[in-house]
C-alpha cells in the first residue's frame, strides 16, 4: 500500500487495536482481552484480563474453572481466577482518581453481566466491542434500559481460543 492510498483509521477503529494490543498483557489464555475507557478522543486507562494484584496467573499455575448451569440446563466452564479487562480498567481509573462520566469503552465482546452493572455505574455513556459475546442479550438489555449506546464492529460471535 503507498502512502497516498493510506486510509486512517476511525477513531473506533484505532481505540480497538488499542485494546487488541493491550490484550498481549493477558495472563489467561482462555480470553486474552484487553480494554480502553476514552473521552474527547483521549485514552483514559486502560486494563486487561489478569489476576488480583499478588495473585497467581492463569498462565503461571492453570484455570481456575468454575461451572455454570444456565436456565435452559446448559452447562459451561468459566475461569474465575481472572479479573476481567473492563473491571481492570474501572479499578485503574478509581486508584487514579479519574472520571469516567460521560466516556466511552471499548473492549472484545459484550461485556458481562456484572462488568455491564459496573460500567452503566461509572457513568459510561458508549461501549463499542468488536464482537458479541454468546451471553451477552442480558447486558445488552440492561445497557439499553440505562441509556447506553452499544455497537459492534462485527456483527459476529466471539470464539474462544482455549475452550
Amino acid at each position: 500500500m503507498t502512502e497516498e492510498n493510506y486510509i486512517r483509521p476511525t477513531w473506533d477503529e484505532y481505540f480497538i487495536e488499542v485494546a487488541n494490543t493491550i490484550a498481549k498483557r493477558a495472563t489467561c489464555d482462555r480470553g486474552r482481552s484487553g480494554c480502553v475507557i476514552a473521552r474527547d478522543k483521549q485514552i483514559l486507562v486502560t486494563g486487561y484480563v489478569g489476576s488480583p494484584m499478588g495473585l497467581p496467573h492463569c498462565d503461571e499455575v492453570g484455570h481456575l474453572f468454575k461451572k455454570v448451569i444456565h436456565e435452559d440446563g446448559k452447562i459451561t466452564n468459566h475461569c474465575v481466577r481472572t479479573v476481567h479487562a473492563e473491571q481492570n480498567a474501572i479499578c485503574q481509573a478509581a486508584k487514579m482518581g479519574i472520571s469516567l462520566n460521560g466516556a466511552t469503552l471499548y473492549c472484545r465482546m459484550t461485556p458481562c453481566r456484572t462488568c455491564a452493572m459496573l460500567i452503566i455505574n461509572c457513568g459510561i455513556k458508549r461501549v463499542v466491542c468488536e464482537r458479541k459475546y454468546h451471553a451477552g442479550v442480558e447486558s445488552e438489555e440492561m445497557f439499553k434500559q440505562a441509556g447506553i449506546h452499544i455497537e459492534f464492529i462485527h456483527d459476529e460471535i466471539q470464539q474462544y481460543e482455549k475452550q
